[in-house]
């Protein structure tokens, strides 16, 4: 076995150790729950705009985002706009990269590789950061309720456009509007690509945790989740991803289109 193998192997065998680690996990979801009353999330930024996600997951995203090459990325929930910019930079990255490795120049201009992100409510400074940004070039912004017909049937026209699809939802976080974007953008997702269903994490905390909220403990991203894959065999929720990042906003939230 050739050393880059071997280490792979090696950490594919220590991440299934990890998960098999039922207290470590424990220490994973206390950390998290400790953290987040500091508003750990709210840390960070991904090329100057505040990206509101933890770290673990922004690297498993740059990696999903490498290994399915999308085309088209379709995002519910901007906010800030850290996780649209961040999804457009690593599109440019994959457009630079064959590029280069096709030792042709780059033509931006050129590329179909695209974001679309969907928000009820994009604030006026929020959308102002993102179009003065670098990255707005391959970003379109649709405003209204990511479940509305008209917004979904114009990201379906987009989609169709596109070879491979991959799909965030980070929106409203109540089991009935997750379940209904899931129904509505998960089959837009390619086979080997990924629907990821970020604050799943809600379903692990205790009960009245997020006051204020219409969401909860068995009112939530990951019940919704768990509703749809009853009926759609062709997601399956990536283990592994989990193991390996031990501290994630998502768990059982990794939606792997596997047919």
């Amino acid at each position: 076995m050739n050393p880059i193998d071997k280490f792979n192997a090696d950490v594919r065998s220590s991440i299934a150790r990890a998960g098999e680690d039922r207290d470590l996990h424990a220490l994973s979801l206390e950390w998290s729950k400790r953290s987040g009353e500091y508003g750990y999330t709210y840390n960070f930024a991904w090329l100057g705009v505040p990206i509101i996600q933890l770290p673990q997951d922004t690297v498993v995203m740059q990696e999903l985002i490498w290994r399915v090459r999308p085309d088209l990325i379709i995002e519910t929930g901007i906010a800030y706009g850290g996780s649209i910019v961040m999804s457009a930079s690593m599109l440019a990255l994959l457009d630079y990269c064959e590029a280069a490795q096709a030792r042709r120049p780059l033509d931006p201009a050129a590329s179909r590789r695209k974001v679309i992100g969907i928000d009820i409510d994009i604030r006026a400074h929020n959308r102002a950061a993102i179009e003065n940004h670098p990255m707005a070039g391959r970003i379109e912004m649709l405003q209204g309720p990511s479940t509305d017909a008209a917004i979904v049937a114009a990201v379906e026209a987009k989609a169709k456009a596109a070879s491979k699809v991959l799909v965030c939802l980070d929106s409203n976080h109540t089991h009935e509007h997750v379940l209904a974007e899931l129904e509505a953008y998960a089959p837009l997702v390619s086979v080997g690509s990924y629907c990821v269903v970020f604050d799943t994490l809600i379903e692990d905390r205790p009960k009245g945790f997020f006051p204020n909220r219409p969401w909860d403990k068995g009112n939530n991203p990951k019940t919704a989740v768990w509703e749809y894959l009853k009926k759609h065999p062709e997601f399956e929720i990536d283990r592994e991803i989990e193991n390996k990042t031990l501290i994630t906003t998502a768990p059982d939230g990794y939606l792997k289109r596997v047919r």
